[in-house]
Parts: C-alpha cells; structure tokens; sequence
C-alpha cells in the first residue's frame, strides 16, 4: 500500500481504565478518499478509539499513525492536517456562526480572504448563508450539529473523524449529511471515518468496522459483511456479527 494513500494506521491498539478494557487489539487502515463506517453498539468503545486518533489519550499498548505520523513525536503536523467532530458539543452557544467559525479558523493560522472563503464555502454547504450573525444558542439542536462539521472542515482536513455526528438531526438531514460527507470524501480524497451505531448512515459506505466490547469483529465492504453474515442486509449482517438485536 502506497505510504501517500494511507492516511491513518492502528496496529494492536489496547486502552484499558483500570480493570475496564476500552479496547483491544484494534488494528485497521484507512486510504485516502475512502468513506469507512466504524459500527457499533452504545459503550462498543467508539469513543475511546476517538479520543486515541486524535491525540487526547495514548494507547497502553500498540501504535497508531496519522499522515504516516506518530503523535509522540509530530502531534502539531497531525492536528494541522486532522478534523474532528465529538460526540459531545463543543461549539460556543453565545457567539455566531460566523464567531465560532473565524476564531476557529484563526486557530489553523487562518486568516483574511483565505479565512473568509473557507466560512463562505462551509457556511455555503451547510445553508448558513444568511444565518452568519445568529447566535449558535438561538439555533436548533440540529443547526448546532451543522456549525460544528462546518467548523471542523475549514481546515480543509485530510482525515475527518465523526463520532455519532448526527446526534440531533431529523432523518432527511441525516440522509443529506451522510450523501455530503461521502461526496466530500471522494471529491476532495479526504479519509473519513464515521463512528455510528445506526446501520443505515453506512450501509453505502467503502467500509464498514463492526465493533463490539472493545474488538474488532468484522471489517469489509457491505456486501462482504452480508456474505459474511449469510444475509441480504446488512442490518441483519449486523445484528448476527455484532451479537445485537438493536437497529438504531
């Protein structure tokens, strides 16, 4: 595999709190431009593997690589190059959208007509046009959800990472995002990964990782996991490889 196209490497990764293991021996590669759907049931240890791609934890053991980095020693080129989007919301209820997007841009270093673009191509994508000097408390849960992709894309990342990233939002926004963010991986070759426990935001994704108690239990396109499982959908696929009855 060309070292270029591998965007994010995971080998061995454990993480336990205590007697709690979070996550065991998870290893996986994410490409350039690939669309992947980490899929799991609630406490699977999704955000656990979040918190550790991103820089805010270590591993107890294996090793994890971004951009063909390691935290250890390039944590400040990583997080140039990362987005990221939290199951928990982060932006600032009492600024605007447009506040909430510059001072994060200014973050990134950017600044003038490159940071106004970038607010006017997000806010673009996301319908906030004319919505720019709105409080983000006057928003709607799902609005809310929106400004924080939004901000998270102004760096133009080369990994974005989603964590339940439409808590909030209405089916046919739901549907609207998971097209977008697949079109943005394509069109843009970014390498998402899309943590959910709703089988239908990835059952058209490049990948799907199935986890369970901290493990990997399957890993493959759609139509492998349903060979795999002996089903004609996927959430049946699911239900069987996971050990789970739920279905969203």
């Amino acid at each position: 595999m060309n070292e270029i196209e591998k965007i994010l490497s995971l080998s061995g990764v454990s993480k336990s709190y205590g007697k709690i293991n979070a996550l065991h021996d998870v290893s996986f590669d994410l490409n350039a431009g690939q669309f992947v759907g980490l899929l799991g049931p609630n406490g699977a240890g999704k955000s656990t593997m979040f918190q550790i791609i991103s820089g805010l934890l270590a591993p107890n053991e294996g090793s994890v690589t971004v951009f063909g980095q390691n935290y250890a020693n390039d944590a400040a080129v990583i997080l140039r190059r990362l987005g990221v989007v939290f199951q928990e919301r982060s932006v600032d209820l009492d600024m605007t959208i447009k506040e909430n997007l510059s001072f994060h841009g200014r973050l990134f270093g950017l600044s003038g007509n490159r940071l106004k673009d970038r607010i006017a191509e997000q806010t673009t994508r996301f319908g906030f046009t004319d919505m720019q000097e709105r409080r983000v408390r006057q928003l709607s849960g799902g609005q809310q959800r929106k400004v924080e992709i939004a901000r998270a894309l102004l760096n133009r990342p080369g990994l974005l990472i989603m964590d339940e990233p439409t808590a909030g939002l209405d089916a046919p926004s739901r549907r609207a995002l998971v097209q977008d963010i697949r079109e943005l991986a394509t069109e843009a070759q970014v390498a998402i990964l899309w943590a959910t426990h709703l089988v239908d935001e990835v059952e058209y994704a490049d990948r799907v990782i199935l986890i369970r108690d901290g493990q990997v239990v399957a890993d493959g396109t759609p139509n492998e996991l349903k060979d795999m499982a002996g089903t004609a959908d996927l959430t049946d696929a699911y239900a069987a490889l996971v050990g789970t009855s739920e279905k969203g």
